[in-house]
């Protein structure tokens, strides 16, 4: 299983992506974790993304795409493997899939985590981060709903959209529910 996971702050993907990585036996690669690994160890690409990370920039495309081609080269994705927090955009989409076209192989499905506003606020403000305020959630979520919309529309024809709310088993079930679903229909 090739998977992309989408879904605002606080839709519990992090949650979401380390058990259905357990579930289907595929690593759970983490942009996040990788500029983090690559920059402590001082890495060629870590070097690459820390003077962006540094400046507060986002870090470009190619370098955040070189990251993942990367990581999808080693053995443990050869087979499957579960994306979190790439692609972002949809140029980083078409990035994904010249990467996986080069090995002959395609995404199989896009999860998308939905859960209304102000479940994922609440969620938010109890972790109690002191840069986690209301206001600051909120234009995340707005940050993310303009950078996103295009890339699900992208994405339409694999998208699976799960609802995020309730226990985190539940939620794990119901996208399992839907990535069977999706298999038995394109098999």
């Amino acid at each position: 299983m090739r998977l992309v996971l989408v879904g605002p702050p606080g839709a519990g993907k992090g949650t979401q992506a380390a058990a259905l990585s357990e579930r289907l036996g595929v690593p759970h690669i983490s942009t996040g974790d990788l500029f983090r690994d690559h920059v402590a160890r001082g890495t060629p690409l870590g070097r690459d993304a820390r003077r962006y990370l540094d400046s507060g920039a986002l870090v470009p495309d190619h370098v955040t795409g070189g990251l993942v081609r990367e990581r999808l080269a080693h053995s443990d994705a050869r087979h499957g493997f579960l994306l979190d927090g790439f692609p972002r955009t949809v140029p980083q989409a078409r990035e994904l899939a010249a990467v996986l076209g080069a090995t002959g192989s395609a995404l199989d499905a896009v999860l998308e985590f939905t859960a209304p506003e102000d479940v994922v606020v609440a969620r938010l403000l109890g972790r109690g981060r002191p840069d986690d305020t209301e206001d600051v959630i909120r234009r995340r979520q707005r940050v993310y709903e303009q950078q996103t919309a295009p890339l699900l529309a992208h994405y339409a024809a694999i998208l699976l959209t799960v609802r995020a709310v309730g226990p985190v088993e539940d939620i794990t079930e119901r996208a399992m529910a839907a990535l069977s679903e999706a298999e038995r229909r394109a098999g």
